[in-house]
């Protein structure tokens, strides 16, 4: 049974990146914010978080590293904060930057949690950062990468700021929805003998998939260049 569950749970991690091919900025999206009021900019946030593979694994890999609620409410929050300044200041002030290099560090985030997961600091005898700090530093990160993306759209003029906080909000509920079931299939795998060979095996795979995410992106950049 702990066997399935962990080809289970290993398996919906590697999909992750096949799930995020919807991750972007679309004509249907487009068309559904032109047509849908404010109600499809929250529909859009939900739906852009909920493909977004790069946050999903990012926060995958902050949950993995805590072992109480306490402690997921206190550094998801700080990561939501983070977020919510830069996306809603950024598109506000309507200040941008080319989205290959800014998905290029947040997949560099990825790659950090991973390593710092598995002790990477300490075996190179290298002080290990505030990781509250550096929850909140990749959150504003993050939070720019979503704006980039918003700001890849015809926002208009209209309701500028109800749009973004409606964004904004459905970002947030996405992210609650993603969570849920990766807190809940941690807390299970917790409980298993074989915890520790897992919590190895998909920090590896959080460093690996960094690695992969920041090489296609960076190939995106100066192949559009």
């Amino acid at each position: 049974m702990a066997i399935n569950f962990k080809r289970s749970l290993t398996v919906t991690l590697l999909m992750i990146p096949v799930l995020g091919i919807a991750h972007g900025v679309t004509d249907a999206d487009q068309e559904l914010l032109l047509q849908g009021g404010l109600w499809a900019y929250i529909r859009v946030g939900a739906t852009h978080m909920l493909t977004g593979y790069d946050h999903l694994l990012f926060l995958a890999g902050v949950v993995f590293y805590l072992k109480n609620f306490k402690d997921i409410l206190k550094f998801i929050s700080v990561f939501t904060i983070g977020h919510c300044i830069t996306l809603i200041g950024a598109t506000y002030a309507g200040i941008t930057a080319n989205d290959h290099l800014i998905d290029a560090v947040i997949a560099l985030s990825v790659l950090y949690k991973g390593f710092e997961n598995l002790n990477g600091f300490k075996k190179l005898n290298i002080n290990v950062p505030n990781l509250l700090l550096m929850v909140g530093i990749f959150g504003l990160i993050h939070g720019f990468g979503l704006s980039t993306k918003l700001q890849s759209f015809d926002l208009g003029t209209d309701q500028l700021l109800a749009k973004i906080l409606c964004f904004n909000l459905g970002v947030e509920i996405g992210q609650i929805l993603a969570l849920i079931p990766i807190v809940f299939l941690i807390t299970l795998a917790r409980k298993s003998n074989q915890f520790s060979a897992f919590y190895k095996a998909v920090n590896w795979y959080l460093i690996l998939a960094g690695v992969a995410l920041f090489i296609y992106q960076m190939y995106g950049y100066f192949s559009s260049h």
